[in-house]
């Protein structure tokens, strides 16, 4: 029993991570595809959430191994090992992703100021550069010190637990007369290959959950405590972590993360499809619905509590996805570019860059340009994936690099001219098996073959909900 009380209390330690990755996954982007796949197909689609976090899950498990084992995140590496064209082509692609994601936590946040306290459009677009704040108080360059990271990660984590709150809330207030049928819905459905517009609601829910920042945040969230175990064990960080604070992490470091995944963003992502699935079933008017348009609906099925509920909903998941969003922007222009402007420079163009687009189109299209701006941005997300993910694949598959050198003193005797190879007791090889780049290259193909398949489909004039 000691043993299960001491493996849980190191656990604890690093619970945080995930929580932060998880955010990735429920921003307010989601939100309407899930709602349209809920009010077409009611429970069917719950599937298609379950299998897009498989695959996320997947995805992170190589983030969280290339940034500790490495000890550099996932932009870092970009920059140390590829050609310097291919370098800045990756920045710029990273870039736009960041942009295109920020604006759906712009929309839904500033949406959500009009519902609860009639806060006009522009107005609330300009208030969602104030969560920099946050980061600039609590996060410092290299994460800062451990408490200071903590503390960060306990001030996410309260945005989330508020997120989760509302939508356990929203559970509450509907009624599922068959349950088994609810159930049911998690298992594979053959309605995603008989019906095209299910399909098409499927890789939008996979495009929306599956974010490209997030590979880039969960290659670098890790470091923070591999830091503070070199630091406190040895007493300096290395630019590598010591294998003895790799091999404390790692395990924990999946375990956190595929919980902190399951328990949180698949909740959140199945709830409100549930929520559509059982109010809003066989409603036309809701199979386009937007954020406003959600909101009324739950108003008008449920009751003014449900969508008050859900603007709630969409004021703790949208800021806590754009602080998230803003310093994945941090890790990539430091990580790809090497920069050396002062953290509160880089946060905030990164922030400007993604308010400004969503500034002028409030301004000049109001409700309507914004649904069509953060439609399109889906868009871009979805072609942009498989470009930044690709190196993911290949740094966690290069021995070159995933390959750790044992400390002196747990070295075998060896010739001085024994090779890597020959001499494989001399070092701990992290390079992804067989098995795993088998299947972590089919999800990579399998996605950006969907999202290219969704995309074509959406330019020739069908009915996409991104």
């Amino acid at each position: 029993m000691s043993g299960t009380l001491q493996a849980l209390s190191k656990f604890v330690k690093f619970v945080g991570p995930g929580i932060l990755v998880s955010v990735a996954y429920m921003d307010p982007g989601n939100y309407s595809t899930s709602v349209s796949g809920g009010a077409q197909f009611k429970y069917a689609l719950l599937s298609s959430v379950f299998i897009s976090n498989l695959f996320a899950v997947v995805l992170q498990c190589l983030c969280v191994k290339l940034g500790t084992v490495t000890g550099h995140d996932l932009a870092e590496n970009c920059r140390r090992n590829l050609p310097k064209r291919l370098n800045l082509t990756l920045y710029f692609f990273a870039e736009l992703a960041i942009i295109a994601t920020d604006l759906a936590e712009v929309v839904g946040t500033a949406i959500a100021l009009q519902i609860l306290f009639g806060i006009p459009l522009t107005w609330g677009v300009i208030l969602t550069v104030l969560d920099v704040l946050a980061i600039l108080m609590f996060y410092g360059p290299d994460g800062g010190s451990m408490k200071k990271t903590r503390i960060f990660e306990i001030f996410v984590s309260l945005l989330v637990a508020g997120t989760v709150t509302c939508f356990v809330l929203e559970l509450f207030k509907i009624s599922v007369p068959n349950k088994l049928a609810l159930f049911k819905g998690f298992l594979p459905s053959t309605v995603v290959f008989e019906n095209r517009q299910a399909l098409y609601i499927s890789l939008g829910i996979l495009g929306a959950t599956v974010m490209p920042h997030s590979l880039y945040l969960g290659s670098s969230l890790v470091k923070p405590r591999l830091q503070d175990y070199d630091l406190k064990h040895y007493g300096k960080i290395e630019e590598r972590p010591s294998l003895k604070a790799i091999l404390y992490s790692l395990n924990y470091s999946y375990a956190e993360l595929i919980i902190s995944l399951f328990l949180i963003a698949t909740f959140v992502n199945s709830a409100i499809l549930i929520v559509a699935g059982a109010t809003l079933y066989g409603q036309p008017e809701a199979a386009d619905a937007d954020l406003l348009s959600i909101y009324h609906l739950l108003v008008q099925y449920i009751s003014p509590a449900a969508g008050l509920i859900f603007a709630w909903a969409m004021i703790f998941s949208g800021q806590s996805a754009g602080i998230i969003c803003t310093l994945a922007g941090q890790i990539v222009s430091e990580g790809f570019l090497q920069w050396s402007l002062p953290p509160w420079v880089i946060r905030i163009c990164t922030r400007m860059l993604a308010i400004v687009p969503c500034l002028i189109v409030t301004l000049t299209m109001g409700e309507h340009g914004i649904s069509d701006i953060l439609n399109f941005s889906q868009v871009v997300l979805s072609l942009i994936l498989p470009i930044v993910s690709a190196p993911l694949l290949y740094f966690t598959a290069n021995r070159k690099l995933m390959t750790v050198p044992k400390p002196i003193d747990e070295r075998q005797e060896s010739d001085e001219n024994t090779t890597l190879v020959a001499n494989k007791e001399n070092f701990v090889d992290f390079t992804n098996s067989t098995w795993l780049t088998v299947v972590s290259v089919t999800i990579w193909a399998l996605i950006g073959s969907l999202n290219c398949y969704l995309v074509i489909s959406f330019l020739l004039g069908a009915d996409i909900h991104f």
